[in-house]
């Protein structure tokens, strides 16, 4: 039995959502092919996404939708947006403004790396989070 993507449905009808309505998100630059966060969407998120041509989560912690850069001013412009062959995982590749997608400052929210038995940052800050956030 095929569990692939019907594409013959309506496109948000096509996706595979969890039990919360959720689908995982991962996104990667356009220009270095990094991949620079994960996250959820919901419908409302990728719609949004979609419209605005900018990167929309649903952040399970704020519950609500988080318009990435919202805070930070470091937006995720959308360049395409492509479905796995089952359609439970969606891939952005987006543009990173200010080349910086997470909280801490740096380019990923990948930086940790394994070394032996512990996780040690292997990517520089670029930007104090104090100065991404000072409202």
């Amino acid at each position: 039995m095929s569990h692939d993507m019907d594409a013959s449905l309506p496109w948000l009808d096509a996706l595979k959502w969890d039990s919360d309505g959720m689908i995982p998100a991962i996104a990667q630059d356009v220009s270095s092919g990094r991949v620079v966060m994960f996250a959820w969407m919901n419908r409302d998120s990728l719609l949004e996404t979609v419209r605005t041509g900018n990167a929309v989560y649903w952040s399970r912690s704020r519950g609500r939708l988080w318009r990435k850069g919202e805070e930070s001013g470091n937006f995720q412009k959308i360049r395409s947006i492509r479905a796995d062959c089952d359609g439970d995982v969606l891939l952005l590749s987006i543009e990173q403004e200010g080349g910086i997608a997470c909280h801490t400052g740096r380019e990923s929210c990948f930086f940790f790396e394994l070394n032996g038995e512990r996780w040690v940052p292997a990517d520089p800050v670029l930007k104090d989070p104090k100065e991404i956030y000072a409202k």
